[in-house]
Formats: structure tokens, C-alpha cells, sequence
């Protein structure tokens, strides 16, 4: 399975250290940047990674300092349900009511141990659908609704 990822400046580490993760758990990673520390801006990122989910219907990984920033640009892409997660508590329920799309990680907040047993909850968590479906279904509407405002 392919899993895409990115990180801003602040996250490079960690990424690395998660594609490490990801490979000892049999996952292809897609590393969409950045590819050192020197300073990028994180919605080029989010872009980068957001652009894979949706064209390759595959899950994405985003990394920045916080972790905020890097949602916020993912989730103003059509398709896209990033979420901020920093327990696997939120990660399971990300994936099982919200069906979210990208995990986002803070750097600068959470462990690359924490970080790993995050990803792999997130990664392993389907989405339950049933009474889930109609909120999922209702975020998309308002996607659209707004879309054709602007």
C-alpha cells in the first residue's frame, strides 16, 4: 500500500524518521518534500501531498511544526479531511467517523515513538460508515456549496 507524505522545514526529521516507520510495516511512501531543512512554506506541501490522496485514492501523512498549519491548507483542497491528531484515541476515530483522508502530525509536539503508534492506528482504522456517513457526506455538500460561491 502507498502512503503519501510531507513535511514543512520544522518536520523533516520526523518524516524521515515515519518513512523509516512505515517501511518495517511493508508501506511505500511517496515523500512529496521537503527534503531538507531549509525553510519552505507548508501549503505547498499540503498541496503536494492532498494532490496524491485524491489521484491516487490513497492516505497522506502531512508534518509541520504544530501540526495546525498544515491541516488548515490541506482542508481548503475539494476531497480532502486532514486531522490534527495527537493520541491514537483521535487517530482511530479520524479514520473511523470522519473518514479522514491525511493525518497531520506536529513535530514539535509529538515524539517520533507517539508519532509511529499514531500513524499506525490511523493507517489500520476503516472508516464505519453507517451513521458516520451522512456527516461525511454532509462536509462534501458544504464543499460544494462554497466552491460555487468563490
Amino acid at each position: 500500500m502507498e502512503i503519501a507524505i510531507g513535511s514543512d522545514h520544522a518536520g523533516v526529521q520526523l518524516k524521515k524518521e515515519i518513512i523509516e516507520i512505515l517501511a518495517g510495516e511493508g508501506y511505500n511512501t511517496i515523500d512529496c518534500g521537503a527534503y531538507d531543512e531549509k525553510a519552505v512554506d507548508y501549503p505547498d506541501i499540503a498541496e503536494n501531498v492532498a494532490t496524491q490522496v485524491l489521484q491516487k485514492n490513497i492516505l497522506g501523512i502531512l508534518i509541520c511544526g504544530t501540526g495546525i498549519g498544515i491541516a488548515i491548507a490541506a482542508n481548503k483542497i475539494p476531497g480532502i479531511r486532514a486531522a490534527l491528531c495527537q493520541d491514537l484515541f483521535s487517530a482511530r476515530l479520524a479514520r473511523e467517523h470522519n473518514d479522514a483522508n491525511i493525518l497531520t502530525i506536529g513535530a514539535r509536539i509529538t515524539g517520533s515513538g507517539l508519532a509511529g503508534e499514531i500513524i499506525k492506528t490511523f493507517l489500520k482504522t476503516n472508516f464505519a460508515a453507517g451513521r458516520h456517513q451522512g456527516r461525511v457526506e454532509k462536509i462534501t455538500m458544504l464543499e460544494n456549496k462554497y466552491r460555487e460561491r468563490v
